[in-house]
């Protein structure tokens, strides 16, 4: 993957002005969700050097109509480069008009074979979890069905590094946000693309979440700015290795109990970390199990154990330490309908086969432990 330039906000992000005037933009396309007014940053994107068009028309679940209204401004307006602020939503609004403004506007956006634009590509995360800033991946509504949008030149060219953001985060978010990612980089770790390249990312970000969490969660500035940079490698990690069936699990976890993504997928991938522990015989890695007993043996390390089993028990124990507990109201009929809305694809990137059978009991043993995390 092509190394991203970072922007830190020293000196009042006097960075940033100094990356656009690099690049040669002397009109800037600024998407913003809601939130960011509120930012210490915002005052500066008044004072840049480059003109700036602001687009804030879109939604948390963005659509394609939003993301094409964008475009036509961007080009209208002539920006010379697009600098996204936010969550995943800003990204994937960022990432799809920068495909977009290179495609022929009087047709099915969506139809059309992607490319590169050369447009540059700013990202500012806000929450130190999906590592969308620096993967190749974005989703849009389209009639209100899902569109995955994939391109490799959509990855962000610079990023944006400023604790500062994180110091407002609900402490709920910043929990779940942080699972995410250190979901990212197991489920990377594991994967059966996983290189080498991948591997030394994940390694990087069990590591780091690890040894910070605690002051993270505490508020401690310098933890805040590790996390961000570790969100980044984890979404570096999944853009080379696809997310597996920990998140493949969760999605409608999410929506069935109204809980957040990571809070979901760390939900799932303890009970995942559990089963495969018990059946490493099942696994599917062309690479062997010699090979994935060392990639496992690898996970326990960074977080801490000697062995699988004992990570499992110790990501029940973070959890429970996060107080980031199961849903307490669950019947048989939503297990079932968890098993049978998983995606299959998703499920082919784990290094375990796993069986419709094999998922509903690892849901049940989310669901009904008797600790009851």
């Amino acid at each position: 993957m092509r190394e991203q330039f970072i922007i830190r906000p020293d000196n009042n992000y006097s960075g940033l002005d100094e990356y656009i005037d690099s690049i040669g933009a002397e009109k800037a396309m600024i998407v913003l969700d809601r939130f960011a007014p509120a930012l210490k940053i915002y005052p500066h994107l008044k004072k840049l050097k480059a003109q700036t068009v602001e687009f804030t028309d879109f939604s948390p679940n963005p659509d394609y109509d939003s993301v094409k209204k964008g475009t036509q401004i961007f080009l209208s307006e002539k920006c010379g480069c697009i600098i996204a602020i936010g969550g995943g939503s800003s990204m994937d609004v960022a990432k799809c008009i920068k495909l977009f403004a290179v495609l022929e506007q009087d047709r099915e956006l969506l139809e059309q074979p992607l490319k590169d634009s050369a447009i540059p590509l700013i990202a500012m995360p806000t929450t130190a979890g999906s590592g969308s800033e620096a993967t190749r991946y974005a989703v849009i509504y389209r009639r209100g069905e899902k569109q995955s949008v994939t391109h490799e030149s959509c990855i962000p060219d610079a990023v944006i590094f400023d604790p500062s953001v994180l110091e407002t985060l609900p402490l709920y978010q910043k929990k779940s946000c942080m699972l995410d990612a250190l979901c990212h980089g197991i489920e990377s770790m594991w994967s059966v693309n996983s290189d080498d390249e991948s591997r030394e990312y994940s390694k990087s970000v069990i590591l780091t979440i690890m040894e910070n969490y605690k002051a993270y969660i505490s508020g401690d500035e310098t933890a805040s700015e590790k996390m961000l940079e570790a969100a980044n490698k984890a979404g570096k990690a999944i853009n080379i290795t696809q997310t597996t069936a920990g998140h493949a699990m969760s999605y409608k976890l999410t929506k069935l109990y109204n809980i957040a993504h990571g809070h979901a997928a760390a939900l799932c991938l303890y009970g995942l970390l559990d089963f495969t522990a018990d059946h490493i015989e099942k696994c599917v890695d062309k690479r062997g199990v010699a090979y994935f007993e060392s990639v496992l043996s690898d996970i326990a390390r960074c977080m801490g154990c000697t062995s699988i089993k004992q990570t499992s028990e110790r990501f029940y124990q973070l959890l429970n330490e996060l107080e980031l507990f199961t849903p307490e109201r669950f019947s048989n009929a939503d297990i079932e309908t968890l098993s049978r809305t998983v995606n299959t694809t998703r499920l082919k990137n784990n290094p375990i086969a796993l069986t419709t059978r094999d998922i509903e009991g690892i849901y049940r043993k989310i669901l009904c432990s008797e600790e009851n995390i």
